[in-house]
């Protein structure tokens, strides 16, 4: 069973390279907290407060790109959970099929705040249940 999920925090170390994002249940009883990178978290961060380059930089570059070849994505899932690693993948719709794309979730969550409104989020069930 899919969760709807929603970007609720953006904590940004300027000392670790370990950010953190929190997702939460759109029900507001879950949360889920997710490790990623200083290049993830700013450029989510910069979608949110709605700064925009001056240039494409990498997650405008594949929204851009998607679109261009006829694509339009439309969610992204959190769908496993192995060795302390999430994953995910982006749903795409390209014509009448539905392609599935692996993608870490730290840029999943990127490419869903570079829409709005925002691109739903989902997190597996089963992933939830391993969160403390």
């Amino acid at each position: 069973m899919l969760v709807p999920m929603e970007l609720a925090r953006i904590m940004i170390s300027e000392v670790s390279d370990q950010q953190v994002i929190y997702l939460r249940a759109v029900d507001g009883e879950r949360m889920l907290p997710i490790l990623i990178g200083l290049f993830e978290a700013t450029s989510i961060d910069r979608r949110v407060k709605k700064e925009y380059p001056q240039r494409p930089l990498t997650h405008d570059l594949l929204k851009a790109t998607v679109e261009a070849l006829g694509g339009e994505i439309e969610s992204i899932i959190i769908n496993d959970l192995r060795e302390h690693t999430y994953f995910a993948k982006l749903i795409i719709r390209q014509g009448g099929n539905l392609i599935e794309v692996d993608s870490r979730p730290s840029d999943a969550v990127a490419l869903a705040v570079h829409y709005e409104p925002h691109l739903p989020i989902y997190v597996d069930s089963s992933v939830l249940d391993q969160v403390p």
